[in-house]
């Protein structure tokens, strides 16, 4: 019986170190996984990242360059019993090869407690070095006394710049890829199996390998995939999207302006077109960011945390499941009350500075190290506010020339009308003295 033909996505699997393509944090040639790996000598790793960031990949390269036996099982189809054989196995490896046995764990987290222990013994012997995946944090998924004796790294996302590395690079080889069938794969093709990969090369390179069987071929024995059959292929119509164009600009602008109009559902609308039309989310999240600080200000000092953690998520997470995290800070930044204020105080205070310069600070005020600054006045008159009830005290401390200027008004919405009130107790009496 003929061997099934691997999926591209296998057989394109890098053989080597160098040929790994958006880890450069992890692989660089002085990192401490590179050195390892040259080496030969290996720890006990679990890498942590997205679906399709390349964390099977790197196992089954530490079993390339250190020649240590190599054992393999998945958590979702694998248990105590499979355990039990490998370790076996792992010690009759031992006594002929003296090396431990590597051995690879896919989804880890999915593991019990109890299944985790199983591990321990035989990591802390040396039998086996083990090497974890894991799309989940480990923090919360692996027990901390095997996290404390393997490595945790991090792999990120994989960008479009990545993809389309690994496309051109599976369309050309004639070997292992698909470079025997003549293919003529248009850019906007490649952009289109790109945005419908969620940053994971395995999505990537199999919606490639359907849409280079689905094309017929044409004159000269060539294929040619163009969007149109890509979208074909894979049942996935591409949506009118330009990055660098008039529809990014729209885009982002309509659901910024739903945000502060506080419309939930538009704002909702359009954070997924532009996440399914292949935005890049960071950006997004940039402006969630900066929309918290303008728009909503202290009105709710909350929101910047919620876009950042957004943010963070991203990073952190990655596709499918941290589109979720965007969701949820798009409609609580939407339904936040809204206060500009703190924007239009920024404003006010640097149209300040341009205009009367840099007006010299009061003496009172300011830093005394010298007997001479002392002596010229400096700090004289300074009043601790820690030293008088509710630890404020009637002081002056803006310029001379511009003490009557007032940058930030709070309005009464949210927050703001709490800070307005403190504000208030403390302007009723103009300082003693100014």
């Amino acid at each position: 019986m003929d061997k099934p033909i691997e999926p591209l996505a296998d057989r394109m699997r890098p053989k080597r170190i160098e040929d790994i393509v958006g880890q450069d944090h992890l692989l660089s040639p002085d990192s401490v996984l590179s050195r390892a790996l040259r080496s030969g000598r290996i720890f006990s790793v679990i890498f942590w990242g997205p679906p399709g960031s390349g964390k099977t990949t790197l196992a089954k390269l530490i079993a390339r360059y250190t020649q240590n036996p190599f054992e393999s099982f998945s958590a979702v189809t694998s248990g105590l019993k499979e355990l039990r054989q490998v370790i076996s196995g792992a010690k009759r490896n031992y006594n002929l090869t003296k090396k431990p046995t590597i051995l690879f764990v896919d989804e880890i987290h999915r593991f019990n407690k109890a299944q985790q222990d199983a591990f321990l013994p035989h990591v802390e012997s040396g039998l086996i070095v083990l090497v974890g995946a894991t799309t989940q944090n480990p923090s919360f998924e692996i027990i901390p006394p095997l996290l404390s004796r393997a490595r945790v790294m991090v792999l990120r996302p994989l960008e479009g710049k990545d993809l389309r590395k690994i496309l051109h690079r599976a369309i050309k080889d004639k070997e292992s890829g698909l470079g025997s069938m003549k293919l003529d794969v248009k850019p906007e093709a490649i952009e289109h199996i790109i945005n419908l990969s969620s940053g994971d090369a395995r999505v990537a390179l199999n919606n490639l390998e359907i849409a280079a069987h689905y094309v017929r071929e044409g004159p000269e024995g060539k294929k040619v995939i163009d969007l149109k059959s890509v979208e074909e292929a894979l049942s996935k119509k591409a949506l009118p999207y330009d990055k660098d164009g008039e529809e990014h600009y729209n885009l982002i602008s309509a659901f910024h302006k739903s945000l502060r109009g506080s419309d939930v559902q538009a704002s909702l609308y359009y954070l997924y077109r532009m996440l399914m039309a292949g935005e890049d989310p960071l950006f997004i999240c940039r402006r969630m960011i900066r929309f918290a600080s303008e728009d909503v200000g202290l009105a709710d000092p909350e929101a910047i945390q919620i876009a950042i953690s957004a943010f963070d998520a991203w990073q952190k997470v990655g596709p499918p499941e941290a589109e979720l995290a965007l969701a949820e800070a798009a409609v609580y930044l939407a339904s936040a009350p809204k206060s500009n204020a703190l924007y239009l105080a920024e404003k006010a205070v640097k149209a300040e500075i341009e205009e009367s310069g840099a007006q010299p600070v009061p003496l009172h005020i300011r830093n005394a190290p010298t007997a001479l600054m002392k002596d010229q006045g400096y700090g004289k008159g300074y009043l601790y506010p820690h030293n008088y009830p509710g630890g404020w005290v009637k002081q002056r401390y803006m310029p001379e020339k511009i003490r009557e200027r007032i940058f930030y008004k709070p309005t009464d919405r949210g927050f703001e009308k709490e800070i307005r009130k403190r504000m208030m107790e403390k302007i009723e009496k103009k300082p003693e003295g100014s």
